[in-house]
């Protein structure tokens, strides 16, 4: 299959990219435990019929590392670039966690590209206290919290869960490994600012002006399952969806699952 990577200069940095397919335009945003790695099952998948374009956002491995992590304000405004840069008029982004504050944020320059958006474990941007129930939000938050303890204590990284640790320990190692490519990447400072971005209700959403697949997973310690559906429901044009027996990375421990979903929200654009 054709490939081609680059790299797009930008303000403070230097933006890796990679090219794989031809056809309509995917492009994929990571998460916070990824990079444009993250995405080979999706790749492979769709890259037959597709142009699979993933990145790494700024401040993650290999583009530029940024002194104090990265803002991710910058976020939308790489994208925006990156697209232009590559020539792309119409595209479907595929936003995975982290990637939801580049997706949200796109959405309200209203660049008229977008066909759809996959949010997958993600509400991006989105005020905490909209994405549920606050009742439901607090019992889930200290189920979550012990599952994060035990996570720690099995030497497992959040963002897989307990299930892939036992099932998948391989690639749960493989995530791992994925991750740890962002080394020098200062974690925390990144997640205090997404954090303080937070802020948006979740009808903002409705600025890209396309349809829109919000993707949960049963065992999120990271995402609040039933967020997506609350999100959906007041958002015009968008629809839930739920993956069953998998953690905060679906995408990566049930890529399956995770491709049949967003093939059938392809099909309907």
């Amino acid at each position: 299959m054709k490939r081609e990577t680059g790299r797009l200069e930008r303000p403070g940095c230097s933006i890796h990219y990679e090219v794989t397919g031809e056809g309509p335009a995917l492009l994929f945003a990571h998460g916070l435990g990824g990079n444009h790695m993250s995405w080979w099952q999706q790749v492979g998948h769709f890259s037959p019929r597709f142009r699979c374009v993933t990145f790494s956002h700024r401040g993650f491995w290999p583009s530029s590392a940024i002194p104090g992590g990265p803002d991710p304000d910058d976020y939308a405004g790489d994208l925006a670039a990156l697209v232009d840069h590559l020539g792309i008029e119409s595209f479907v982004l595929i936003a995975q966690s982290m990637g939801g504050w580049t997706a949200v944020e796109y959405a309200q320059l209203r660049t008229g590209k977008l066909r759809g958006i996959v949010m997958a474990a993600t509400g991006g941007s989105i005020a905490r206290d909209k994405l549920g129930d606050p009742a439901a939000l607090a019992a889930w938050e200290a189920a979550s919290a012990a599952t994060k303890q035990a996570l720690a204590a099995a030497g497992g990284h959040q963002a897989t869960g307990l299930r892939m640790l036992a099932e998948q320990p391989a690639m749960a190692l493989l995530y791992q490994h994925v991750d740890e490519a962002n080394a020098g990447l200062a974690k925390e400072a990144l997640r205090a600012r997404m954090n303080g971005m937070r802020r948006r209700p979740p009808e903002d959403l409705a600025a890209a002006g396309c349809p829109i697949l919000l993707i949960a997973n049963e065992e999120d310690v990271v995402m609040p399952p039933f967020a997506s559906a609350a999100i959906a429901r007041v958002v015009p044009g968008a629809s839930a969806a739920m993956i069953g027996k998998a953690g905060h990375s679906a995408y990566f421990e049930r890529p399956a699952e995770f491709n049949a979903l967003v093939e059938g929200f392809l099909a309907g654009l």
